[in-house]
């Protein structure tokens, strides 16, 4: 059952968009109440169907699917009527493709002006880079993620999560929101520009500023802390230590100083001193966490204030007594899946989420308009 309070409860948006950011931005406006229209290319659908099924349903559960192919008129004509009755629109072409079809904001508009019209896109609706082709890792790169030191033995990697994706997509509902509300108020809705190189620039903006005065030398950089690293154990195994207050260091000579007493050598006792002797900070940990296996250190550690954890592999991660507890993530063992509920908890509670997955087409247009003539 929808709560009553929840402002989303009957928002309807229509979602355009494939693969990643726009999906993932109206998934978490379903979680919160709003209803979503699912638009895709007839026979083919999202490109995530191609990756399988655990792809799309990923950022899809919940919503109602119509097969429109957007260049046909009679489609197209029934995009409009969906538009006429909804609330929002999220697409994720390239920058013009939604006005050469027709159906840019200022068509949309004309249909229903409170609509809200967000387009999300590599680099913007403007721009020398608008047109460019990219992904996640181009933004990454572009926004100056590498540029920025963080370890004493920085390495150049890819991340394991499409970073940037998700930053324009947590952006995307953020102002869907705030556009949709401004719109019921106002009766005037807007054209959202959602850049994907915006949001993780964002992100990376400040540190990277910070990073200009370092690039010569990187370790010197107030953002590389040599005992804030992930250091590998004798199993072949790894644990991240999180020291950023001296506290945790004083703690840590306290736990493990009588066998290694180097802990607590005055030279290491302060913040300061420490980074003066970054290198040596960091071999002289490297060299004590390979002295025992992953298990040793975290029952050594246990029952002890210190930012300790271990590198928990996939397995271990959905068995974790704490994922559990919070219930963010909903085992599905008929699919031999996970449905992943919005990450923030509600005192006055969240819609019931529909985990099924959309079949191509499943959604009947001649109903909704029916429905909404009434």
């Amino acid at each position: 059952m929808k709560p009553d309070w929840s402002c989303l409860k009957d928002v309807k948006i229509i979602d355009v968009s494939q693969l990643l950011p726009g999906p993932h931005a109206t998934s978490l406006l379903l979680q919160l109440g709003a209803d979503v229209i699912k638009v895709e290319q007839p026979v083919t659908g999202d490109s995530s169907r191609l990756l399988g099924n655990g792809v799309f349903a990923q950022f899809n559960r919940g919503k109602r699917s119509i097969a429109l192919n957007l260049k046909d008129p009679t489609d197209k004509a029934a995009f409009l009527e969906l538009v006429r009755h909804c609330d929002a629109v999220v697409e994720g072409f390239r920058p013009g493709v939604m006005q050469r079809l027709g159906l840019g904001y200022e068509d949309l508009a004309k249909v229903n002006p409170a609509i809200v019209l967000c387009s999300i896109s590599g680099f913007g609706q403007t721009g020398p880079y608008a047109a460019h082709a990219g992904h996640d890792l181009n933004y990454l790169a572009m926004a100056g993620y590498w540029s920025i030191p963080v370890q004493v033995e920085d390495k150049v990697a890819r991340p394991k999560l499409r970073l940037s994706d998700y930053a324009a997509s947590a952006y995307a509902a953020l102002s869907l929101s705030v556009a949709i509300m401004s719109a019921r108020q106002q009766g005037v809705g807007q054209h959202l520009d959602v850049s994907v190189h915006d949001a993780i620039l964002s992100w990376t903006a400040h540190m990277a500023w910070l990073a200009r005065g370092f690039e010569d030398n990187p370790v010197a950089s107030p953002t590389v802390l040599p005992e804030n690293d992930i250091f590998q154990t004798r199993d072949g195994r790894y644990l991240a230590m999180g020291i950023l207050e001296n506290k945790f260091w004083v703690m840590l000579g306290q736990v493990l100083g009588d066998d290694f007493p180097q802990l607590r050598e005055e030279r290491f006792a302060h913040r300061m001193s420490r980074f003066g002797r970054k290198q040596e900070v960091n071999a002289m940990l490297k060299e004590v966490f390979l002295s025992r296996t992953l298990q040793q250190w975290t029952e050594t550690f246990s029952g002890y204030d210190l930012p300790f954890s271990p590198l928990l592999n996939a397995s271990e991660l959905f068995d974790d007594p704490h994922v559990q507890a919070r219930g963010t993530v909903r085992k599905l063992p008929a699919e031999r899946s996970i449905s992943v509920g919005f990450p923030v908890k509600f005192s006055r509670g969240l819609p019931d989420s529909d985990v099924s997955v959309p079949a191509l087409g499943e959604f009947d247009i001649e109903a909704f308009k029916a429905r909404n003539r009434t």
